[in-house]
């Protein structure tokens, strides 16, 4: 990039980092992204300052003709939309010329899912691990599972949000939007046995008054979303469930998902998940509803006949 659209995408990866808390990765993303945008206009005489709404139209067409992920394409077209808004705030520009081009509309993946035999054997294989290691991560796949909470909510857990043995936990999801998280037995249960004999294993040095419920002696003084998802891996492997079928996130799935086929009632899902739309809470009815038919066709004797 080069002139002055190059300045103005500096600043706008600037304030992403400074006013956003953008991860390191998304800044990088978004800094190639706004680079192929770049190096697109310049190709037609033009650059990002003085783009035509034309100029991005004919650039979002291109997206799609190249062979792109739908993803890819989508977090372009994201990436240079919030750089128009930025711009068009700070006052260096008074259109935006992204506004007219409506994006397409990108079906959405079903979400990875595990049965509940596949999560039994997960829980047991992460409880396996020698020692304090299987009373730690052995009490994350159980609370993950048993409150749909995601990694994030997970790892920032504090001490005394679980010191009492609670049958719910309240949590601050995003937005800062909080909301009751479910706790059965079987979580609970390997909380306090964590407590008693894990978690005094992995506190820092000298560092008795650790607040997290999951600390760790490494610099954030607590354990890793990062972390987590290798050790989970691990187990995934150890219980013979392909690594690739399992992430943190695979755990929030499998608790919708669970939910509803045994009933639940989807707004009731909606709560527990802490989605703003309920949109986003009725691509698990899709998973749920494969699943059901596939035990139907699998286990109904009329099926069985045909």
């Amino acid at each position: 990039m080069s002139g002055e659209g190059a300045g103005w995408a500096e600043a706008f990866l600037e304030m992403m980092a400074v006013e956003r808390a953008a991860a390191r990765n998304t800044l990088t993303a978004y800094g190639r992204d706004l680079a192929d945008a770049s190096d697109y206009l310049a190709a037609r005489g033009q650059d990002l300052a003085k783009a035509s709404a034309e100029d991005i139209e004919a650039y979002f067409a291109d997206l799609g003709v190249r062979g792109l992920s739908p993803a890819t394409a989508a977090r372009r077209r994201a990436a240079v939309r919030q750089f128009y808004r930025f711009v068009l705030g700070e006052g260096w520009r008074d259109d935006d010329p992204s506004r007219r081009v409506d994006a397409p509309k990108k079906g959405r993946p079903l979400p990875r899912v595990l049965s509940r035999a596949e999560m039994d054997r997960l829980i047991a294989a992460a409880g396996a691990r020698d020692g304090a290691q299987g009373l730690r991560f052995g009490c994350m796949v159980e609370l993950a599972y048993a409150s749909g909470l995601r990694i994030s909510e997970l790892t920032a857990l504090p001490l005394a949000a679980l010191a009492r043995d609670p049958a719910y936990l309240i949590v601050k999801g995003k937005g800062g939007k909080e909301r009751l998280a479910p706790l059965n037995d079987a979580a609970r249960a390997a909380v306090k046995a964590y407590l008693a004999g894990g978690r005094p294993q992995f506190l820092p040095k000298g560092d008795k008054a650790n607040p997290w419920l999951f600390p760790s002696r490494g610099k954030a003084g607590r354990l890793t979303p990062r972390r987590f998802a290798q050790v989970l891996d691990e187990a995934a492997a150890d219980a013979g469930i392909d690594p690739a079928r399992v992430s943190p996130h695979v755990l929030r799935h499998a608790f919708a998902t669970h939910l509803l086929e045994g009933g639940a009632d989807l707004r009731v899902v909606q709560t527990l998940l802490g989605h703003a739309d309920i949109a986003t809470t009725q691509i698990y009815t899709h998973v749920a509803s494969d699943r059901l038919h596939q035990v139907v066709q699998a286990r109904h004797p009329l099926a069985k006949k045909r």
